[in-house]
């Protein structure tokens, strides 16, 4: 197995079992290192002008590196905590701007909290003894120009990070890294699972609905499957109208069957929200599905909007298989492959639909029923 699926799969395990210290362990690792190429910049500066002038270096690089970790630390622990509980609650309904506006706003009042942190507390305790005597007598001017400097730098790594943090939410978590290490700029060869959802009845629900209501009850159907991507390991590959197109390294969707549970976990999410959508859309989303696995490539394509994508028979073979639920009224249809490898039990129940040929394809694929009791 390659160690882009390791890296991956780690990153996303984390993610789905302390999402809060995902978001924390994120945002003060960045703020950290930020703060710490600071201190390097001032440090070489610093040396610079000592040189230049024949002047003492007077203050130690360990002390300004141990600010910048504590500052890093509790800076990025309260942006990832804010983010975290406002992502979730407060910013689902606003629009980007409002919430670039409010991100803003925040970080720039945790700002001034630490640079008055800074100047009232840290210098006193850390930077001024490692200062002489005269050095230490800092001016209100001489903070002013510092207060200058790190608004900012600040603001410049903010919007840095920030688009690190947009970036890493589009593919996911675990995928910037190999991304930017090049991994996917050749195509590479892998074997994954790949499930295709799609709505039931969406033609007559957008005629019933109409289109700006429908596109509504789209996006909260699609927030509400996004809720269970987690803790079932399940990747985004695409969203395609009304119809969701989801991945998994084989070795995780494998695991526990967690490919087929992902799916009777998004119907328990629906019927947990029954309320919810039948007060505002007068029905509760229905959806059906059909999954395959086997070899894909993948590749980084596009030079206006870049993208990752998988090709092969795999995906064109689980298209195909969603596409016959509603022929043989099942909601969740799989391949006998599928089925082989995987261990039934634990209340699934399957019944097999026999051999048929895909549209498409030229070898009958084996397909089967798959429900819970």
């Amino acid at each position: 197995m390659s160690q882009r699926f390791e890296y991956t799969t780690v990153a996303q395990d984390f993610t789905a079992r302390f999402p809060i210290l995902a978001y924390v362990g994120t945002q003060a690792s960045y703020w950290t290192i930020a703060n710490l190429l600071l201190v390097a910049i001032i440090n070489q500066q610093s040396k610079i002008i000592a040189s230049q002038f024949n002047l003492p270096l007077s203050v130690s690089i360990g002390s300004l590196m141990l600010v910048a970790i504590v500052l890093g630390i509790v800076y990025g622990v309260s942006l990832g905590v804010s983010d975290y509980y406002l992502d979730r609650n407060f910013f689902r309904k606003l629009s980007l701007g409002k919430v670039i506006l409010i991100k803003a706003f925040w970080s720039l009042t945790l700002l001034f909290i630490l640079l008055f942190l800074l100047r009232f507390v840290l210098f006193d305790l850390l930077i001024a003894p490692s200062l002489n005597r005269r050095a230490a007598m800092l001016s209100d001017d001489s903070w002013k120009h510092t207060f200058n400097l790190l608004l900012i730098y600040y603001l410049f790594m903010t919007l840095i990070i920030n688009f690190v943090n947009q970036v890493n939410k589009k593919f996911g978590p675990g995928v910037l890294a190999p991304l930017l290490l090049g991994r996917y700029r050749n195509p590479r060869e892998e074997e994954r699972i790949f499930m295709f959802m799609d709505l039931k009845s969406s033609t007559t629900i957008a005629e019933q609905l109409g289109h700006l209501k429908y596109s509504a009850f789209i996006r909260d159907c699609f927030a509400d499957i996004n809720e269970v991507l987690f803790p079932f390991r399940a990747q985004v590959y695409q969203y395609v109208g009304d119809e969701i197109v989801l991945t998994w390294p084989v070795h995780e969707g494998l695991k526990n069957h967690v490919c087929i549970r992902f799916y009777f976990a998004c119907k328990k999410q629906f019927q947990n929200r029954a309320e919810y959508y039948t007060t505002n859309y007068g029905l509760l989303p229905e959806f059906k599905a059909g999954v395959h696995m086997g070899k894909v490539t993948a590749v980084e394509i596009g030079e206006i909007k870049k993208d990752i994508a998988y090709h092969g028979d795999t995906l064109n073979t689980a298209a195909r298989i969603q596409g016959v639920c509603n022929e043989y009224k099942k909601d969740l249809i799989i391949s006998e492959y599928v089925l082989k490898k995987i261990e039934t039990g634990h209340g699934m129940k399957t019944e097999t639909l026999g051999m048929i040929l895909l549209r498409g394809k030229t070898e009958k694929v084996g397909i089967v029923s798959v429900d819970y009791i």
